[in-house]
Order: structure tokens, then C-alpha cells, then sequence
């Protein structure tokens, strides 16, 4: 069964660092972020060397429960295991967009973003999800973070509140017609014609990991790969050992027990693994 400690070590001993663009859409930006989202597909279900499209696609079967669309979180979700949401940023320092997904610490089942065909993938409520966050430049893959969302993101509740409070001053408004939606609100029939709605977004950011931990970081400006990888210890330790000897075991990976500030209150500090591989 697949997972995050075997996912690093693919990646280490594999290190395809040009991510290639199979489509031929006229939308590029999107078209690489498809081709990053393949890469860590193909990491996660040790199909980075894969040639033969039937023998990859049975080893995915085998990986993973659910593969979803840009429209709807997650990307992924492994088999009897955690979610992954990929994210390409079109620089080294640039932020996040999420869009109208807020940050999320976990996957819950009730999320009213999620599909259906998400829900049903297998029995389960609540999910650890894993952003994987890659900054291609050109097709070079120059830096990547696999880093799990309860040492990035707050509680869900944090970001529904203000969501709910926008939504809930919104439909205040008096002499408005309101539409059900995910969205922070729909209002049908602006015009006296009754032909114009209005849709209002939500348009979600966050902080790219090498800002919110460069705290974590040393020697940032080499010039070469660099895979980042954040876990809580509780977590890290719940792996099977054999996973975690196999990691230990490559010299190229440094692996640091570290502190970082708690998502729901930067007074407390959480435990967690730092991991960090440099191609030289």
C-alpha cells in the first residue's frame, strides 16, 4: 500500500526533475499543473518509470481509491490512506490559489465541495490530506514541498466562519433573490428583465510553504531540485518501521526533528519531521 514515506523515497531515486506536457491545450499554466499532478500521481504508485500505459494504470488501480478533477479537492486520494491536493506555482515565492476551496487541515466527508464519487470511493469520514506544492520554472520541476495541511492549515472552522459570515450579510439584503450555492452566494434576476444573476466567489490564498516555514530552511538559493517534506511526529511514527528504515537509510535525505508554530495557536509548538533532499 502506498503512502507518504514511499512517495519521498520514489521520488529521491527517480528524480525526473523535467515535468512534460503531454496535452496540447492553448491554456499552458494549466497544462503543467496537469503534468505536476501526473508526477506526483506517478510517485505515489512507483510508476515514474512506468512505459507501458496498462501495467501504470493497474498500478494505480492498486494505489489509489479515488482520482478527481481541477474543479473539486482533493486530486487524489491513496487507498485506505491520506488525500493529496497538488498545487503548481509560477514562482519560487508566489502564494498559493486555492480558489474557492478554503486551506484545509483535514478532508472531511461532509464537505460540501467534495463529489459524490469522492464519498463513495471507500468507507471513511475524515481524511489527513498532504498538499503537494511543486514551482515549475519552464519544464523544470525546481522545488517541491509534500507537506501534511495540520502543519499548514487552522481548523476548518476558523475559515467557515468568515465564509458564513459573509454569506449570511449577503442574504440580509432585503428585495434580492438568492440561489442555493457552494459558492458565498448567488442572487437571480438582478434586472428587471429578470436575466441577469450574479455570482460572488470566494477566491482562497495562503502563503507559500518557504515563506510560512522558512524558519526550516538553509542554503534556500541552491540552484539545483530541492524536495521539502513536513509531517507531525505522531504521524511520521504511525508508518510501518520498514518505511521509515528505507528513508533512513538514503544518505541524500536529511531528516530533522524540528518544531513548528500550531495552525490553531502559534503560542504552541507541535512536534514534527522535517525532511529535506537537495539534487545536486
Amino acid at each position: 500500500m502506498s503512502n507518504f514515506l514511499k512517495a519521498i523515497k520514489n521520488i529521491i531515486e527517480n528524480p525526473i526533475l523535467s515535468i512534460q506536457n503531454n496535452n496540447s491545450g492553448v491554456n499552458r499554466a494549466n497544462n503543467m499543473g496537469d503534468a505536476l499532478e501526473k508526477y506526483i500521481i506517478d510517485a505515489f504508485a512507483e510508476t515514474i518509470n512506468e512505459k507501458n500505459e496498462y501495467q501504470r494504470n493497474e498500478k494505480i488501480e492498486k494505489a489509489f481509491s479515488y482520482i478527481g478533477n481541477q474543479n473539486n479537492p482533493p486530486d487524489c486520494i491513496l487507498k485506505n490512506g491520506d488525500a493529496i491536493e497538488v498545487k503548481k506555482i509560477q514562482s519560487k515565492s508566489s502564494g498559493l490559489a486555492l480558489n474557492s476551496s478554503y486551506p484545509k487541515n483535514k478532508l472531511y466527508i461532509d464537505d460540501t465541495r467534495i463529489t459524490d464519487n469522492c464519498r463513495k470511493c471507500e468507507d471513511w469520514r475524515e481524511k489527513d490530506i498532504i498538499y503537494a506544492i511543486g514551482f515549475v520554472k519552464g519544464n523544470q520541476l525546481k522545488y517541491l514541498w509534500l507537506v501534511y495541511g495540520d502543519c499548514y492549515a487552522a481548523n476548518r472552522t476558523i475559515y467557515q466562519r468568515i465564509a458564513n459570515t459573509i454569506s449570511s450579510g449577503l442574504n440580509s439584503i432585503q428585495n434580492v433573490e438568492f440561489a442555493e450555492t457552494n459558492e458565498l452566494g448567488r442572487v437571480k434576476k438582478v434586472d428587471p428583465l429578470g436575466i441577469t444573476n450574479l455570482r460572488i466567489r470566494g477566491m482562497w490564498h495562503i502563503e507559500n510553504p518557504s515563506k510560512v516555514f522558512s524558519y526550516l530552511l538553509q542554503d534556500e538559493y541552491h540552484s539545483g531540485f530541492k524536495l521539502y517534506c513536513l509531517v507531525r511526529t505522531e504521524k511520521f511514527n504511525s508508518f510501518e518501521l520498514k518505511d521509515k528504515k528505507a528513508l533512513e537509510l538514503l544518505n541524500s535525505l536529511k531528516i530533522s526533528d524540528v518544531k513548528i508554530k500550531n495552525p490553531d495557536n502559534p503560542a504552541q509548538l507541535l512536534e514534527c519531521k522535517f525532511m529535506e533532499y537537495k539534487n545536486v
